[in-house]
């Protein structure tokens, strides 16, 4: 299975993580090999932006460019390896409860957001900035994320239309990590049509699926 814990993993069991990501705002949540990272939405329509970094290097962080070369798809899907600058997986795909994401967008920057009328809007670019210097990280880049929940269709002529999203409260994906890796999600406005309002979100890290509640 997708999410089985690989045989050679020796590291003592962790006790579950829980974090709450307030809509427009950013948070973070430390994973480390062998667990697994829920990330819920609270609310229904909200998106998350995704990006990782590793823990001990902060040259290598998550690349939504290299997973797309890597896997060959523009889509994210089950059993899609998400993968690093340095092309090594981050983390699996296993449960997805709503099979709709996005792998070419930018982060909103607070500035796009003003000159697109979402007037007093903070960008995900800003809100990951703020969360990373609370953690007192230095990272030398700032990459694209993985835009979870976004709804975006890519069309044979290379064509991107957003379309609605349609994720309701409750819905998750549940990725098996690989990598110690320090995630943070932004739930701010994304500045896309129909999938710009901002909506809270839950991180959970667990060591088996059978520890998170429903």
């Amino acid at each position: 299975m997708l999410l089985m814990k690989e045989a050679t993993e020796t590291r003592a069991p962790l006790p579950m993580q829980t974090v709450t990501v307030d809509a427009a705002s950013a948070g973070s949540i430390l994973v480390k090999r062998g667990q697994l990272l829920r990330i819920t939405a609270l609310e229904d329509g909200a998106v998350a932006s995704l990006f990782g970094f590793s823990e001990t290097d902060p040259n290598v962080h998550l690349s939504v460019h290299h997973t797309r070369v890597f896997s060959n798809s523009y889509v994210l899907g089950a059993g899609m390896r998400m993968v690093n600058n340095r092309r090594r997986p981050v983390m699996v795909l296993g449960k997805d409860s709503v099979g709709q994401h996005d792998l070419l967008l930018p982060a909103s920057t607070s500035a796009f957001l003003a000159a697109n009328g979402y007037a007093r809007q903070i960008g995900c670019v800003e809100a990951l900035q703020a969360e990373l210097q609370r953690l007192g990280r230095q990272q030398p880049k700032l990459p694209d994320p993985i835009n979870l929940f976004m709804n975006v269709q890519l069309d044979q002529r290379g064509t991107l239309t957003p379309l609605p999203t349609t994720v309701k409260a409750g819905d998750s994906v549940t990725c098996r990590v690989v990598l110690d890796t320090v995630f943070v999600v932004s739930t701010c406005c994304t500045g896309i049509p129909g999938n710009d309002t901002p909506g809270a979100v839950r991180l959970s890290v667990a060591e088996d699926l059978s520890d998170f509640a429903g």
